[in-house]
C-alpha cells in the first residue's frame, strides 16, 4: 500500500500521522519533544520522540516500524529543519522526504493548505502566514529568552512572577501563589524559583503552569485574567504583523490559531476579537492540527490532492515526558 507520513515535532511533545492514499488517516502515535539535537543528548531525545511516535502511529496502523517505506513523509519542528534532515534519513524511509518548521505545517494544517495566517501558541509562540501568491512571513518565534510572547512559558514566567510579588508585599494577592506551590511541590515562591532553575523542570514542563493561571481565572482572580488578556493582546499582535507583510489593507484574510494557550475560552475570544477589529480579518478555528497539517503537505509533495478523513483527536494521544536531562 502507498504511504504517507505527517510530523509534527514541537517543544512538547511529537506527534505522527500515517495516511493511505485516499486520506483516510490509518494510525496517529506521540512521544516526547524534539525541538533541539545540537549537543549529542539531544540529538538522542530527538531520535527517540520521532522514532516513537512513528512506531506508535505505525502500531495503530497495524505496520511494522523497521520495514515500512513512505511514497511521501514530512516533518515540522519548531527550533528550525536545518540540523535533523541527516538524522531523520537515518530514522525512516520516504521516496520524498520534506523537512520544514512547525510553523508551516501548522498554518497548512489550519487552513487546509488556502493563503492564511495563524498564530502559534504551545510552549513557545510565533505567527506565520502565507498569501496568495505564495509568498510568506513570520513574526516571532524568537525564544525563551528575547521572545514567544505569549506563549505557554511565557504566561508560566509571568505567573511566578505576579507570585513572588505576592509572597514579598509588593504585588496584588493572587490565587496563582498557592496554586504554583501544591503544584511545584514547594512550600515558598522562593523555593519554586530555584526548583524551576534545575534541570528537573524543563521548559515544557514549566509551560504546564499556564494551565494553572486560566483555572485561577475562572475562579475570578483579576490577575491570572489580566496575563490570559494580555497573552492574548500579544499573540493578535503577532498575527497583524505578518498581515501587514503579506495583506494589503482591508484585504479579505483567513487567520486561525493553534497550540495549547489557545485552549483557555478567554485567550481565544479576546485574540478573536482583536484580530477581527482589523478590516478584513476573519478569525476562524484551525480546520486541522499540525501533524494533519504536515500529512497534507505529504500528499501534496506526491501530487495528490486529498481531503483528509478519520483524523483522531490528537490531544487524547498518550506522548511519552520529556526523559530528565
Amino acid at each position: 500500500m502507498r504511504l504517507f507520513l505527517g510530523v509534527d515535532g514541537g517543544q512538547s511533545s511529537t506527534t505522527a500521522l500515517i495516511g493511505d492514499p485516499g486520506g483516510r488517516v490509518l494510525g496517529a502515535g506521540a512521544a516526547g519533544p524534539s525541538n533541539h539535537v545540537g549537543a549529542a543528548e539531544g540529538r538522542e531525545k530527538f531520535t527517540a520522540a520521532v522514532s516513537g511516535a512513528l512506531a506508535a502511529a505505525c502500531g495503530a496502523a497495524g505496520l511494522e516500524p523497521e520495514s515500512v517505506r513512505f511514497e511521501a513523509a514530512c516533518l515540522g519542528f519548531s527550533g528550525g529543519p536545518e540540523d535533523k534532515r541527516g538524522i531523520l534519513a537515518e530514522i525512516l524511509s520516504a521516496e520524498r522526504l520534506i523537512v520544514t518548521t512547525d510553523a508551516l505545517i501548522a498554518l497548512t494544517g489550519a487552513t487546509g493548505g488556502e493563503p492564511g495566517i495563524v498564530t502559534i501558541a504551545g510552549t513557545g509562540s510565533i505567527a506565520f502566514g502565507r498569501n496568495g501568491a505564495g509568498k510568506t512571513a513570520r513574526a516571532g518565534g524568537w525564544g525563551f529568552l528575547f521572545g514567544d510572547e505569549g506563549g505557554g512559558f511565557d504566561l508560566a514566567r509571568q505567573g511566578l512572577r505576579a507570585a513572588l510579588r505576592h509572597e514579598e508585599g509588593w504585588g496584588p494577592a493572587t490565587k496563582l501563589r498557592q496554586a504554583f506551590l501544591e503544584a511545584g511541590g514547594a512550600k515558598t515562591a522562593n523555593e519554586l524559583l530555584h526548583r524551576f532553575y534545575t534541570r528537573e523542570f524543563s521548559r515544557p514542563r514549566i509551560a504546564e503552569f499556564a494551565r494553572l493561571i486560566e483555572r485561577a481565572s475562572d475562579e475570578g482572580d483579576q490577575v491570572a485574567r489580566g496575563l490570559l488578556l494580555k497573552a492574548a493582546a500579544e499573540l493578535a499582535l503577532l498575527a497583524s504583523a505578518v498581515r501587514r507583510q503579506l495583506f494589503e489593507p482591508g484585504e479579505p484574510a483567513r487567520v486561525s490559531y493553534a497550540g495549547g494557550v489557545f485552549a483557555s475560552t478567554l485567550v481565544r475570544d479576546r485574540y478573536r476579537l482583536l484580530v477581527e477589529q482589523e478590516p478584513g480579518s476573519r478569525c476562524v478555528p484551525p480546520l486541522h492540527p499540525p501533524a494533519a497539517g504536515a500529512l497534507l503537505d505529504a500528499y501534496r509533495a506526491a501530487g495528490l490532492k486529498v481531503e483528509l478523513k478519520d483524523v483522531p483527536d490528537l490531544t487524547q494521544l498518550a506522548s511519552s515526558p520529556e526523559p530528565p536531562a
